[in-house]
């Protein structure tokens, strides 16, 4: 044994000595790791730099380190937590703690892609060690605040997600609450990660310590004892867990490796620092976690080596900034029990009462008292430096101290959650409160503590109250958390937010509203009477567009192209959804920067489509009322529409260039050339495809469908800017369908191109019903009719015939089967359509069931009557009859026009008609040989 483990420990290395020789059976593995984590503990104790381990959200630490700091006040606070967060730690003083400090990068460089985008949060809260040193480093005149951890952009570097397969998430996994999922998918940075990486460790000491998890261990034998201890028996006691976890449970062989970088980082972040600046390693206090505290690296203490290599940074560029957490973030992120963080607020208010430390709160801070003790603290001189000496045999010999029963506590506990139990629907009652009261402190008994912890009183609640249902929508164990102080959200202030988050709540500033309280918010904007609010309007429909859904909900108005809003009323939680909304402030400096940056990004993706980049020119229509970025936008949909060779698109492009040129032709003197060219463009493209589209499985009879309203509707536009009317016929007439949706839409086609007359296409449905085999697909027949209302709406009526005749024809054997298949096209395919059948149907059946006994199809009783037919030739003579047997009229109209004259007798003898055209018969020979040579 060296000389430099002389002294201070070794009457407790003759006792593990001893210990290990009477237990251990075989080889000396037991006595090398007791004795090694001996030598940790003596290692780190006799640095020259003070360490302080602590546990993250530790109240024991917390105290301990509220402690240290007024007896050592050391000049200088080196902090294990990334040394790219530095400059945010000043504005935790305009937050309402928990927060945490976020490092944030959308677009990377030197990552993959599908990393992106990159989020790292350290979470804080006032009862956890390093809140305390910031509080006092950044308050304390003359003191410096070093963070010593790898920055953000090395915790990706070091990031082994791309050599590891990661395991699938359970599907059947519930969903995450609001609050728990706070920090999203961030990477959590903590300092003090004092869990047992061996499964059958950490297995063996839940057994052992009768625990069900390891929030409760930790709370029962480590915090407990140690909430009272001194500065020498709190430190050599961490130092000692951390080295025994280090030792027994070193875990993922990638994640020891990435443990000593970062303690090599540390440490040489920390030596160059004070070569830099010529600081005594006594005036300087080194926090790390415990887990590190009990490094064996080479590179550690400040005589190490100086080996390690950072590596540069990537070129991803970080935004950083604060956000929001909670208890239950915190909780979901690092793997604790629900509760634990309350609880260890409770506590740590506790302590705080019991041992009168004042804690250390950043001046400002919501809640901060300046105190006297604070400032006699301040006020005096440094603690004299006193050799160290033993203190874990005195600890590790004593035995437990047990707490006695506070009757007065668990009363109060066992009243209160029955209350809060009747409050959410359960039959509580005053025996309940005594039986949860006896229950706890059987559980406590039975778990060898004389004192009930939160952790028993909340099994004894389940157990007593819960029985078999929740009535409502909280169980009792979130009950008893809520009742132990609560999931604490935080909040980040006005002045600690990003220019663009300030900006929005200065621009809604007129709703009147609290909007960075938590919770939903109803404002009503009338903006007739109140013009003004119209750029409340337009901030929140865009933060409809760029925020998760409930962040800002419209209860009342729409927003639609060529309207103006008249009166809205909205749904606001901007202070539940602040996170989202302060990382819109890591993309621009207003939300119209980022909304315009994403809709480029959606725009210019290589995935995108045509009927994709002309949502975006309507969103930028309508969101941005830019005509500069629709009119990009618009000139790229161009692009995109002719490199497609597929129809999928098809039926957004019609619905969105409809919108787009009605909104136009109604607000804009004459159309943007982009669509003029898009509308060109279009229907060349559409009809080179529209052939292989009719015979091409995988295009749907909609796809297709809306390709024909494209050309239809948009032919006189294309005829009138250059584009040939023959090249659609041609299309048509190369099309050769064989599924029977399709060739219904054909044959709709050619009715609207003149190819087909209604008469050959009635006659060609009459021979599908006629025929046994074809029955059974007629209803996909109507389908394809269905479709076709939209490139021909004059075939409404037809459809309406086609439907009756079948309904009319088919016998019942036939009929009744077929009605579930008729049903289901026509939702499946033709939902949108529907409402023109019906509205047809109304207009041509009788509205009244006594009239239909004696009811004629309209296409039944006026057959048409043949080309040049007698029949269909008025009898008798020529002439207006119907203005000679009702002259009034006429004669209302000469009186008004002015004009004089009589009506005339008929005379057979004499012309009847058109006089003018018999005197002067060249006007319609000259037009009968126009029209036959055309």
């Amino acid at each position: 044994m060296s000389s430099t483990h002389e002294g201070t420990f070794e009457g407790l290395r003759a006792q593990l000595q001893e210990a290990a020789a009477t237990f251990a059976d075989g080889p000396d593995a037991l006595e090398g790791i007791l004795l090694g984590i001996v030598d940790d503990v003596d290692h780190a104790v006799r640095e020259p730099l003070e360490i302080f381990p602590v546990c993250h959200h530790s109240p024991a630490s917390a105290i301990a380190m509220a402690r240290r700091l007024r007896e050592k006040q050391p000049k200088v606070v080196y902090l294990e937590l990334c040394e790219d967060m530095a400059p945010l730690l000043t504005e935790l003083r305009n937050c309402k703690l928990p927060v945490a400090v976020q490092s944030f990068a959308t677009e990377v460089d030197g990552f993959p892609a599908e990393w992106s985008p990159l989020s790292v949060v350290a979470p804080i809260t006032e009862a956890s060690a390093e809140y305390q040193a910031i509080a006092y480093a950044l308050d304390t005149p003359g003191v410096e605040l070093v963070l010593v951890d790898r920055s953000s952009d090395h915790v990706f570097q070091w990031d082994a997600r791309g050599t590891e397969s990661a395991e699938p998430a359970d599907p059947d996994a519930p969903p995450a609450e609001e609050e728990a999922a706070l920090h999203g998918d961030a990477v959590g940075v903590e300092i003090g990660d004092l869990r047992p990486r061996f499964a059958e460790l950490e297995e063996h000491l839940l057994r052992h310590g009768k625990v069900r998890h390891w929030s409760e261990w930790w709370h029962q034998y480590v915090e407990l004892p140690l909430g009272d201890s001194d500065h020498d028996t709190y430190r050599q006691v961490m130092l000692l867990i951390g080295s025994l976890f280090r030792r027994l449970a070193p875990g993922d062989p990638h994640r020891v490796r990435v443990d000593e970088d970062r303690e090599r980082y540390m440490w040489t972040r920390m030596r160059e620092h004070l070569a830099a600046t010529g600081a005594d390693p006594a005036d300087c206090l080194y926090v790390c976690g415990a887990f590190h505290a009990a490094s064996r690296v080479a590179e550690f203490g400040v005589h190490g080596t100086d080996t390690f290599e950072i590596s540069p940074p990537s070129a991803t560029t970080w935004q950083h900034g604060l956000i929001p957490s909670s208890h239950a973030a915190i909780e979901a992120q690092f793997g604790l029990a629900a509760g634990s963080v309350s609880i260890a607020a409770t506590v740590w208010a506790k302590n705080v009462r019991r041992t009168r430390v004042e804690p250390y709160r950043l001046a400002g801070q919501a809640g901060a008292k300046k105190s006297k003790a604070k400032k006699a603290a301040a006020a005096a001189g440094p603690v004299p430096a006193i050799p160290p000496s033993d203190k874990l045999t005195g600890f590790l010999q004593q035995p437990p101290a047990l707490d006695r029963l506070d009757e007065a506590e668990l009363l109060g506990w066992s009243v209160e959650i029955v209350r809060a139990a009747r409050r959410n629907g359960y039959l509580a009652s005053t025996a309940d409160a005594i039986a949860v009261f006896e229950t706890s402190i059987l559980l406590a008994g039975m778990r060898d503590r004389a004192r009930p912890t939160p952790y028993d009183f909340q099994d004894a609640a389940v157990t007593c109250i819960e029985k078999d249902t929740v009535p409502g929508r909280r169980d009792v164990r979130r009950l008893v958390e809520i009742m132990m102080g609560g999931d604490r959200v935080g909040q980040v202030g006005y002045d600690a937010l990003p220019p663009l988050a300030r900006d929005v709540h200065d621009r809604l500033a007129p709703l009147g509203l609290k909007l960075q309280q938590s919770g939903v918010q109803r404002a009503l904007l009338d903006i007739a009477s109140q013009p003004e609010l119209e750029r409340c309007s337009d901030a929140l429909w865009m933060l409809r567009y760029l925020m998760p859904q409930g962040a800002a909900r419209p209860i009342m108005g729409e927003r639609k192209l060529g309207e103006r809003p008249i009166q809205e009323s909205w749904d606001l939680a901007l202070g539940t959804y602040q996170r989202a909304l302060i990382e819109l402030g890591y993309e621009g400096v207003s939300i119209e920067q980022v909304l315009e940056q994403r809709l480029r990004r959606t725009a210019y993706d290589r995935r995108a489509t045509a009927a994709t980049v002309l949502e975006a020119v309507e969103d930028a229509t309508l969101y941005l009322r830019s005509r500069r970025l629709a009119d990009e936008l618009g000139t790229h949909a161009l692009e995109v529409l002719s490199a497609e060779r597929s129809v999928d698109g098809a039926p957004e492009v019609l619905r969105r260039v409809r919108r787009l040129l009605a909104y136009y032709r109604t607000s804009e003197p004459v159309l943007p050339p982009w669509i003029e060219s898009f509308v060109k463009t279009g229907y060349a493209h559409y009809c080179t495809l529209l052939p292989t589209a009719f015979t091409d499985e995988d295009a749907t009879v909609r796809q297709v469908a809306a390709m024909l309203g494209f050309l239809f509707s948009m032919e006189s536009l294309a005829l009138s800017l250059g584009c040939d009317r023959t090249q659609l016929e041609l299309a048509v007439v190369q099309s050769h369908p064989e599924e029977s949706s399709k060739t219904a839409l054909l044959w709709a086609a050619q009715v609207q191109l003149g190819h087909l007359s209604r008469a050959d296409l009635r006659a060609k449905c009459d021979k599908l019903l006629g025929n046994p085999l074809v029955v059974p697909a007629y209803p996909r027949y109507l389908s394809g009719f269905v479709h076709a209302l939209d490139p021909v709406p004059g075939l409404t009526d037809f459809v309406v015939e086609a439907v009756s005749n079948a309904f009319g024809r088919l016998p019942d054997p036939v009929l009744l089967p077929w009605l579930p298949t008729l049903i289901t096209t026509l939702r499946s395919g033709g939902s949108d359509l529907a409402p023109l059948l019906i509205r047809e149907a109304g207009r041509t059946f009788p509205g009244r069931l006594a009239a239909l006994d004696a009811w004629v199809p309209p296409w039944r009783a006026q057959p048409e009557p043949a080309a040049g037919h007698p029949a269909g030739r008025a009898e008798g003579g020529h002439g207006c009859t119907l203005l000679a047997a009702h002259p009034a009229t006429c004669d209302a109209v000469a009186s008004l026009l002015g004009c004089e004259g009589t009506w005339e007798t008929a005379d057979a003898g004499r012309p009847t008609g058109a006089v003018l055209a018999g005197r002067h018969p060249e006007t319609a020979v000259a037009l009968e040989a126009l029209l036959a040579g055309a």
